[in-house]
C-alpha cells in the first residue's frame, strides 16, 4: 500500500515532445467537456466575470479609471485558481466519476492538506505584487506630469505611451512567470496528492522542456482572455471554462507518469 508520504515523493516524468497538435487536441477536449457539463463552466466563468465587473465598478465610481489598465492586464493572473473546479470536472469525466456540486466544489479544498489553498494565496500575492509594480511604474513616469491617476488623457502623451510600453513589458514578464508556476501545478494538485513545491517544480520543468509550445499556449490564453474581457467581460463565460478544461487535458498529456 502506498503511503501519503510515498505519494508525495514519487518521481514524476514530464513529456518533452509536446507539439501544436497537442494544443489543438487539448482545446477540442476542453470544448467537449464544456458542452458536456456547461452548468459548471458557466458557474465558474460567472464568478470570474462578476469579479471583473466589481473591480471595474469600484474603480470607476471612485474616479480611478486609470487603474483599470493594470487591473485588466493582471486579471488573468487569478484565472488559473478560478479554474480549479473546472479541472475537477474534467478529472471526473475522464475517470467516469459522477459530477456533483459537492464533489466539484470540494476540489477547491484540495486533498485536505492545505496545499491548494496555499497556491491560491501565492496567486493572490502575485496579483498584489503586480498592482504594486503598476503603481510604481505610474509614479516614476507621471510624478511630474501634473495629472492624476483618474485622468486617461495622459495616455495620449509621450510620457503616457512610454509608461504603457514599459508597463506592458514588465507585466508580460510577471504574467509569464506566474503562468510557468501555475499552468501544470494547479491541475496536478487537483489530480495528485503532492505538495505545492513539487507541483511548481514539475510545472517549471514542463515549460522548460517544451518552451515554444508552452509559450504559444500562454500567448493563446492571454489573447483569448483579453478578447473575452472586451465585451463587458461577458466572453469569459465561455472562454474561461473552455481554457480551463483544455489546460487539464494539456496537463494530462504533459505529465506522463
Amino acid at each position: 500500500m502506498v503511503t501519503t508520504q510515498q505519494a508525495r515523493v514519487a518521481p514524476v516524468t514530464v513529456a518533452k515532445d509536446l507539439s501544436i497538435a497537442d494544443l489543438r487536441t487539448a482545446l477540442a477536449a476542453g470544448w467537449r467537456d464544456f458542452c458536456a457539463a456547461p452548468g459548471y463552466g458557466l458557474f465558474f466563468g460567472a464568478i470570474y466575470l462578476l469579479a471583473g465587473l466589481y473591480l471595474w465598478y469600484a474603480l470607476t465610481t471612485q474616479g480611478q479609471s486609470m487603474w483599470l489598465i493594470p487591473v485588466v492586464a493582471g486579471f488573468p493572473l487569478i484565472a488559473p485558481f478560478t479554474a480549479v473546479g473546472l479541472y475537477e470536472v474534467s478529472r471526473r469525466r475522464e475517470a467516469g466519476l459522477p459530477l456533483t456540486w459537492g464533489g466539484v466544489l470540494g476540489a477547491l479544498r484540495g486533498h485536505g492538506d492545505e496545499q491548494l489553498p496555499m497556491m491560491g494565496g501565492f496567486i493572490f500575492v502575485g496579483f498584489t505584487f503586480w498592482m504594486i509594480l503598476a503603481h510604481g511604474i505610474f509614479a516614476i513616469f507621471m510624478s511630474e506630469s501634473g495629472m492624476g491617476a483618474e485622468s486617461l488623457s495622459l495616455l495620449s502623451t509621450g510620457t503616457g505611451i512610454a509608461m504603457l510600453s514599459v508597463g506592458s513589458v514588465i507585466g508580460a514578464g510577471v504574467a509569464f512567470v506566474f503562468y510557468m508556476v501555475t499552468v501544470i501545478s494547479l491541475p496536478m494538485l487537483v489530480d495528485r496528492n503532492v505538495d505545492f513545491l513539487t507541483a511548481i517544480i514539475v510545472s517549471l520543468a514542463t515549460v522548460r522542456s517544451n518552451t515554444v509550445v508552452m509559450a504559444l499556449w500562454a500567448a493563446f490564453i492571454a489573447v483569448t482572455l483579453f478578447a473575452a474581457m472586451l465585451p463587458a467581460f461577458a466572453g469569459l463565460l465561455v472562454a474561461l471554462p473552455v481554457l480551463g478544461h483544455a489546460t487539464w487535458h494539456l496537463y494530462r498529456r504533459a505529465v506522463v507518469a
